[in-house]
């Protein structure tokens, strides 16, 4: 779909997808959404719980905000699940784009910032960590709209 398919309503009226906090971290991840290298995302029950957010449906449609606050996609989930950290798979990982070419490798890149004071301040808990039985939520996406001006488009 092009930008065109969604009028400014429906964006306004779609909830918005916040890839981690603002920086380069976002920049990275919106940038493998929008390239197509990222189509699985990582998320903390206990961060919907505590935003009292529902989980994630398939189907459910979103829009990808960038670090400005800029509607840049609209994204669709295709699967989810939940599951003990322990238990992401290789797959799941890979599928993330950011890189990651192993369970361990990625599980310490999200450690990281799970226990980072940005996450630990958006949880209002300042000792929060992980480990292998916490819930995740493993969710799956497909890019269904660039929302970039065309001219941005092309410069890719």
């Amino acid at each position: 779909m092009t930008p065109g398919s969604f009028s400014p309503a429906d964006i306004a009226s779609m909830p918005r997808a916040e890839f981690a906090f603002p920086g380069s971290l976002r920049d990275r991840l919106v940038a493998a959404i929008l390239d197509g290298s990222k189509t699985s995302t990582t998320g903390l029950v206990i961060d919907y719980e505590h935003e009292d957010d529902p989980l994630p449906q398939a189907g459910d449609r979103s829009v990808v905000i960038d670090s400005d606050g800029r509607p840049v996609a609209v994204i669709e989930v295709t699967d989810v699940r939940v599951v003990p950290l322990g238990q992401v798979d290789l797959v799941h990982v890979v599928d993330e784009g950011e890189g990651h070419t192993g369970v361990a490798e990625w599980r310490a890149a999200h450690e990281r910032f799970w226990h980072g004071e940005d996450m630990r301040a958006a949880l209002e808990d300042p000792g929060f960590t992980v480990d292998d039985a916490t819930p995740v939520v493993l969710e799956r996406f497909r890019l269904v709209a660039d929302l970039r001006p065309r001219i941005h488009r092309l410069a890719d």
